[in-house]
């Protein structure tokens, strides 16, 4: 873990100013728990998909981008996810951070005020720069794609 943590600055929107900021679970943790701020509770019937708000906006600095991912906890145990995984949030974006949650599972799913919905890592930005080849070098997959590898 770096000695230095990224500061982001971050707004609670006036629908969250009750619930506590993001917090990594555990000392090893990659990502914060991103919590529902709804203003009651949610019922997802299997297939459905709804965006929870959070009540968070952020800046995050150039050079960074935030991912939402889903809960394995939520995954496992009741078939929910995120729609979008990972959804990006760039560093130019200034709205407030919302989780589209999918139920794939076999029941309802009922969320209410402050679960944790989905989880946020900020990781650093690579930008690509194209190179037009006539021909890409040889590997040893080839043009080998899905299932080309085994099961």
């Amino acid at each position: 873990m770096p000695d230095q943590p990224i500061e982001v600055p971050v707004q609670r929107l006036d629908h969250a100013t009750d619930l506590p900021l993001p917090e990594y679970a555990t000392e090893h943790a990659s990502g914060v728990d991103l919590l529902a701020a709804l203003d009651g509770s949610l019922t997802l019937a299997p297939g459905e998909r709804a965006l929870v708000p959070t009540g968070l906006a952020m800046a995050l600095p150039a050079g960074f981008e935030a991912q939402v991912r889903p809960r394995s906890g939520l995954a496992v145990k009741h078939g929910v996810t995120v729609l979008n995984t990972p959804g990006t949030i760039d560093a130019d974006y200034r709205g407030e951070v919302k989780v589209i949650l999918v139920n794939l599972g076999e029941g309802g799913v009922t969320f209410e005020r402050g679960d944790r919905v989905a989880q946020l890592v900020v990781a650093p930005v690579t930008r690509l720069g194209w190179r037009v080849v006539g021909e890409l070098a040889d590997s040893t997959r080839g043009t080998g794609g899905f299932g080309s590898t085994g099961t």
